[in-house]
């Protein structure tokens, strides 16, 4: 990531005055995928960009210890067009919110991720491909209307919790919780663990408990939950097991994870892949993903890709 000093870019992307200096840091990543893809019906060869995503975020100092904090992050997709070459709907909302943190923590207003998908960490190795893991799993939800806490670290451990706004008055509110243990990148602890929990979020209801740990230049992870929708239908409950090697410049991956309902159609997925590194920021990298669907057609991908981080 770059760190850059732009009053210009603050006027016209997060409409401070012309006169207001600050440091944004300037962020993002393309990740594009050259794929044979079959959805039950035949493959095909696709170009997909997989949540590319450019952002701006930054912070500045009110008191000694309370500071504000914003970010404004959006989603590119490079790859889709219509038959005219127009890409009128390739931009759209990530996190973006405006919010306060301090000894107590932080509290940002806006669009956010949940805190039960905060939890889940590193362990889904596919994440933003086709074997990411909300082709199985509910509570995959970033969601404007909210309110999102996450505390400071305490021996390790981190209170996460999210209020969603009902805005409606048919509607009820969402409220998502996580508590979290270590390191999800591993690098400061060897072992990451978590429990999430969602009460009427977007549908549904999911309790969620994950961990993951380092040994040498392995990773292995696991993640069980349950889910319903609010009204009690739809019950299931899966599990996901993942495992990484790192070989050099090579990290190996595979991918299970299944979903088991209880008077509908199961799921289950396999995903195996390689990335190798070019530097710090660039990598290529190839994969596939396999879905078998108990009562519909199962689906098959292939591809081969390229990430560039900045």
């Amino acid at each position: 990531m770059k760190f850059v000093k732009s009053s210009l870019c603050l006027a016209l992307l997060s409409g401070l005055s012309f006169n207001a200096l600050a440091d944004v840091d300037v962020y993002g990543k393309a990740n594009v995928t050259i794929q044979s893809s079959d959805d039950g019906e035949g493959s095909f060869t696709e170009i997909k960009s997989n949540n590319s995503r450019f952002g701006l975020k930054g912070s500045e100092k009110i008191t000694e210890g309370l500071e504000a904090v914003y970010k404004f992050e959006f989603q590119v997709d490079v790859s889709d067009a219509d038959s005219k070459g127009d890409n009128d709907d390739n931009i759209s909302a990530r996190n973006q919110y405006i919010g306060l943190k301090g000894a107590f923590g932080q509290v940002v207003v806006g669009r956010h991720d949940t805190a039960l998908k905060l939890s889940q960490g590193k362990v889904d190795l596919f994440s933003d491909l086709e074997g990411d893991i909300k082709s199985i799993f509910k509570g995959e939800n970033r969601l404007g209307d909210s309110v999102t806490y996450s505390s400071n670290t305490y021996e390790d451990f981190r209170v996460l919790a999210t209020f969603i706004a009902e805005d409606d008055e048919d509607a009820k509110n969402g409220y998502s919780l996580g508590l979290t243990y270590g390191d999800s990148s591993l690098k400061k602890s060897k072992v990451y663990a978590s429990i999430g929990v969602d009460s009427e979020v977007n549908g549904y209801d999911v309790v969620r408990a994950t961990v993951q740990g380092k040994i040498d230049d392995f990773k292995v992870g696991a993640m069980y939950q349950t889910q319903e929708k609010v009204d009690g239908s739809a019950e299931a409950d899966g599990y996901l097991l993942s495992a990484a090697y790192i070989m050099g410049n090579n990290t190996f991956k595979v991918q299970y994870q299944t979903m088991d309902f209880d008077d509908s159609d199961d799921k289950s997925a396999i995903s195996v892949g390689v990335d190798h590194k070019l530097n710090k920021n660039i990598k290529v990298f190839g994969f596939y993903s396999g879905f078998d669907m108990d009562n519909n057609v199962d689906q098959d991908y292939l591809g081969l890709g390229m990430e560039y981080k900045f």
